[in-house]
């Protein structure tokens, strides 16, 4: 039996995942969880995947691959130190970076050179970011990396310390690469001039592999001679775990929320809703991204007092629609629509219908009529969605697996939602990288299939509220 290892290196913890490479059957598993923030340690996560992968768990194993999660900014200096804790994606303070750089080039030329116009999350809106406010360590700054270029470098020796390689040279994938904002997916081409706009001068940028290549061994946690392969970001590996079919579209309920599709053609949007991701298979990767999910169901069952059972139950005990009640859920900001300061916004309250039982379907509705959204804009480049497979930790709500197929309007495919896809996407591309065959392994993935009647008028509701308060929104978002 021959195993592979996937780690899933998401905002919010470490897992890991060990799989039989014939099916991808899994073997062993182990998570450790990350700090808070928006702003983080990178040492933290290198702790975690320590803590997560002792006690033997990566024994035998004779490929590895990091997933993670994308766009976060880790400086290193010449000597290979952090210069500063890694901005992760949901680290909104570039805002006005992102905006002024969009204003210089415009979103049209911005949408051609990189696929997608950046937003706050985008690194290159960090690297302005650190110029502007820390000139000190924007000088000081020789390389940057993704969160998942750093792991797997940190894997192969790389670091700052005297038993390790301050000049060991970092790989990343065309996936990750192309949430950076400085690498074309159509070209296949980092954009330098870009990266010099941003920071002021050059940067060392890793090398972009190809997707199945082995970029090296480890040299730390896991056994000597295993090979490592050149992991990817965590959309992009959900996408190799569900290996989806034509006119599939993954809509993920995470930290964000975010919708994708695995494309034969690149996407150009002026508009900034759909980002031009490059995939991890050689293909492209169109996806809409929200910043609230899962978090907003988790806040409002707080609020109420109940467990997640609880929660789905007050849920499902509300007709469609809420009784009217509409939740704009933007507790965290929003990127699409682009609005990094906004706040949440529950529209329609009376005394009829302010009740535990309507307040927790407008949340569920609220997130699903968010994440529709961003099957619209999909839709709007050229991608066929006739089915939503349904992941990520907000699948596992009974609630939102029952409302889901009315709010996004398609039959909606619920694989298993205990196992961790990205993970196992970066597990198949260990795979992939330890056969070299021309196409990743064949791992089945179940489904239960789930249809309703769509539900218009939750939809148009939603949209009406969001319309009223957009204008106010802008108005905010520019006077600061």
């Amino acid at each position: 039996m021959t195993l592979v290892a996937g780690v899933d290196s998401s905002t919010q913890s470490t897992k890991i995942v060990v799989c039989e490479v014939a099916d991808g059957t899994i073997v062993r598993t182990a998570a450790a969880p990350h700090p808070d923030g928006t702003a983080v340690d990178p040492e933290a996560w290198w702790g975690a995947l320590r803590t997560a992968a002792g006690g033997g768990l990566l024994d035998g194993v004779a490929a590895i691959s990091v997933a993670g999660q994308q766009h976060g900014l880790v400086a290193l200096d010449a000597a290979g130190q952090t210069v500063r804790p890694a901005l992760l994606w949901n680290d909104v303070r570039s805002a006005d970076d992102a905006a002024d750089l969009v204003a210089e080039l415009g979103a049209a030329t911005w949408a051609t050179a990189t696929g997608s116009v950046p937003t706050a999350s985008f690194t290159v809106t960090k690297l302005r970011w650190l110029a502007r406010h820390e000139p000190a360590n924007a000088a000081r700054t020789r390389s940057a990396l993704l969160p998942h270029d750093w792991l797997t470098w940190r894997l192969a020796g790389g670091g700052p310390a005297p038993d390790e390689r301050p000049d060991l040279p970092a790989t990343t994938d065309r996936g990750d690469a192309s949430g950076t904002g400085y690498w074309s997916p159509a070209a296949g081409e980092y954009r330098p001039d870009l990266v010099e706009r941003a920071l002021g001068h050059p940067l060392e940028l890793p090398r972009v592999a190809a997707p199945c290549e082995v970029v090296g061994e480890a040299a730390r946690l896991a056994p000597p001679g295993a090979l490592l392969a050149p992991g990817t970001g965590d959309n992009m590996a959900a996408a190799l775990g569900l290996a989806p079919l034509p006119g599939d579209v993954i809509v993920s309920l995470g930290t964000s929320g975010t919708i994708f599709t695995a494309s034969e053609a690149a996407t150009h949007d002026e508009a900034g809703l759909v980002a031009g991701f490059a995939d991890a298979t050689g293909r492209f990767l169109p996806l809409v991204c929200t910043l609230n999910a899962a978090r907003v169901l988790a806040t409002v069952a707080d609020l109420l007092g109940v467990s997640p059972d609880g929660f789905d139950a007050l849920a499902l005990g509300a007709r469609p629609g809420a009784g009217g009640l509409t939740l704009l859920p933007f507790l965290d900001g929003e990127r699409t629509p682009n609005l990094p300061r906004s706040r949440g916004l529950l529209a329609g309250l009376s005394r009829g219908n302010f009740s535990r039982e309507n307040l927790a379907r407008a949340a569920v509705e609220g997130v699903l009529c968010g994440l529709a959204a961003g099957v619209d804009a999909l839709r709007q480049h050229g991608v066929e969605a006739r089915r939503a497979l349904l992941v990520g930790g907000g699948a596992r709500s009974l609630a939102v697996r029952a409302i889901a197929p009315a709010v996004l309007g398609l039959p909606v495919a619920l694989p298993d939602p205990g196992r961790e896809w990205v993970a196992i996407g970066a597990a198949r591309q260990a795979a992939w990288a330890l056969s070299g065959a021309a196409a990743p392994p064949d791992w089945p993935v179940a489904a239960d299939l789930v249809a309703a009647e769509p539900d218009p008028a939750t939809r148009a509701a939603f949209a009406d509220v969001l319309a009223g308060v957009l204008p106010l929104l802008r108005r905010e978002r520019e006077s600061e």
